[in-house]
């Protein structure tokens, strides 16, 4: 079914594919869902959508139900997991094409889950390969401008992560996002609110940063409502040491060196923030920061503000490739250096990513923080035409911290 609605759009005239285009996604969503035996109905399916922190709520809420004893799969940017089969996500795309996410589920079945953990995009909704699937429960994490171009404006960027929370029963909100009541307009059989506020005081959470205290708060309230015991969640929480590309620790001494996935302006601020917060009062303790932004015209206004945000926290930028796609890798670098001003110290753009990583360490002291943005755990540096360079930033800084 998916070959032939592949060969049809090859051969249909572009303008009329695009009309049409909706109905071939939602055709193409059901098509895949009937052929693997509507396997959600099968299974208790949790969907986490906002612009950050989605795949660690998926890895702390999957971690909690795990700690239960049931049989749990889940489904993120980082991983694909069925009980205790797991493996990377290495398709450069969040929520997998219908066919593949449906045997996922189907699989999940197979294998014996009850519960299904899925981090769910704007992007995916935007393509309807959420339809097909019966949400039990729909989480959201925070809202914030992302994927402008695509959806045309924030607010209809806003309006796809809606349509997740439209026929789910129990709808999780963050009451401190600036969109909450946004969202608690659209109907469901209970809502529930939560605030990092809320953590019991006790809760040992080893992941740094106010932003995971948020994250750890929406698992924590998702997990209760789902019969899980306050003693159990507290207990999977605290065994939870990292969440792979997401503010991780290469080394702590003499000087830190952490890789994150942050590509959002806010996402960045956040990072940025926890660091400096982390190396104390130090006045001597520098940020050094390693950064880009993807191509492909993903979110070109946000190129100078993440330019101006790490102006106010860093003490030395290098600008670096990121995922250039089709564009000029040189011009994506110029207008994150567009939003750059009044900053005391030379700004470095250094296009190879492996040597702006190698000079970022080297020209950090002890007491020092190289912060490497923009990729996190993801495997591939993305090219010109559809190519893919196999790389990890984890490894990279790993690789060189051993020439050092």
């Amino acid at each position: 079914m998916e070959r032939l609605l592949r060969l049809a759009k090859k051969f249909i005239p572009k303008p009329v594919f695009n009309f049409f285009q909706p109905m071939y996604h939602w055709m193409l969503a059901y098509a895949a869902a009937v052929f693997y035996g509507l396997p959600s109905r099968k299974l208790k399916i949790i969907g986490i959508t906002g612009t950050n922190g989605k795949s660690t709520v998926v890895a702390m809420l999957s971690a909690i139900l795990e700690e239960t004893g049931e049989s749990v799969a889940s489904l993120s940017s980082l991983r694909f997991r069925i009980k205790n089969k797991e493996w990377k996500n290495t398709i450069k795309m969040t929520m997998p094409g219908r066919f593949r996410l449906q045997k996922f589920l189907r699989d999940a079945v197979l294998a014996g889950c009850k519960y299904a953990v899925l981090e769910v995009t704007s992007e995916g909704i935007k393509q309807f390969r959420h339809k097909g699937i019966n949400f039990f429960m729909a989480v959201l994490t925070n809202i914030t401008p992302e994927h402008i171009e695509s959806h045309g404006s924030f607010e209809k960027y806003r309006e796809a992560k809606t349509k997740l929370f439209y026929g789910s029963k129990i709808h999780i909100l963050n009451k401190d996002d600036a969109n909450l009541e946004y969202f608690q307009k659209i109907p469901a059989q209970k809502k529930v609110l939560y605030s990092k506020n809320d953590l019991p005081k006790g809760l040992n959470l080893k992941l740094i940063g106010e932003f995971n205290k948020e994250n750890a708060a929406s698992a924590w309230v998702s997990a209760k409502e789902l019969g899980v015991s306050e003693e159990i969640i507290k207990s999977a929480l605290e065994k939870i040491e990292n969440v792979p590309g997401r503010l991780g620790y290469i080394q702590k001494e003499p000087f830190a060196v952490v890789v994150d996935y942050a590509h959002t302006p806010d996402a960045l601020r956040k990072v940025y923030e926890t660091l400096r917060r982390a190396q104390g009062k130090t006045q001597t303790s520098k940020l050094v920061c390693v950064l880009g932004a993807a191509g492909g015209g993903r979110d070109k206004w946000k190129r100078p503000e993440m330019g101006r945000i790490a102006a106010e926290h860093c003490n030395k930028i290098i600008l670096t490739n990121e995922d250039p796609y089709d564009e000029n890798p040189n011009q994506i670098l110029l207008e994150i250096e567009s939003g750059i001003s009044n900053f005391q110290f030379p700004i470095f753009k250094i296009l190879d990513r492996r040597e702006a990583i190698r000079e970022a360490l080297k020209s950090a002291s002890a007491g020092d923080t190289v912060i490497i943005t923009g990729k996190g755990a993801e495997p591939w540096i993305m090219g010109p035409n559809g190519s893919k360079m196999p790389w990890d930033d984890r490894e990279v800084a790993k690789e060189e911290l051993k020439k050092l």
